[in-house]
């Protein structure tokens, strides 16, 4: 056929797919989001995660809808909202809301913070340096400071 390989399926690939589009157990999901099981467990717990359905066994079973919600809680600790915040993100999408506006404002409270942040170590960047001078430059003493004469000095 014009030269071409035939296609072939990948049996692990495959089984993955499987994992998205049918039930999961925790242990699967956990592996498919990267994340562990005591993880997942802490979520439903705080309310991040809905309380899943149970085998007779007892075993926790997960949907797809779930991994797409653990993609979006790890999305959004990755850029430093707490656990907190982003339980008001989905309690809003929960209630049929858009949570873009309240994102918008998390994003630009953040933002500032971290650039307070930034500066505060700059300043703490700036007087190390100057007391690294000072400590390079002064000979040990010749009585014992009570700590430390580098930093006694500070004041």
């Amino acid at each position: 056929m014009c030269g071409l390989p035939e296609p072939t399926v990948n049996p692990e690939l495959n089984f993955r797919v499987k994992w998205y589009l049918s039930e999961m157990r925790i242990g699967q999901l956990a592996d498919s989001i990267g994340m562990t099981t005591e993880a997942i467990r802490y979520y439903e717990k705080v309310g991040l995660l809905a309380s899943p359905e149970r085998t007779d066994a007892g075993y926790r079973i997960y949907n797809s809808a779930t991994l797409e919600r653990l993609r979006f809680i790890r999305s959004a600790q990755t850029v430093g909202f707490t656990l907190g915040e982003i339980g008001e993100i989905l309690a809003l999408r929960d209630n049929g809301e858009t949570p873009c506006n309240h994102v918008r404002g998390l994003i630009a409270s953040h933002a500032a913070d971290l650039e307070r942040r930034i500066q505060d170590l700059r300043i703490m960047q700036l007087d190390l340096q100057r007391l690294a001078e000072v400590a390079a430059s002064e000979p040990e003493p010749g009585h014992q400071a009570s700590h430390c004469h580098i930093l006694e000095s500070v004041n």
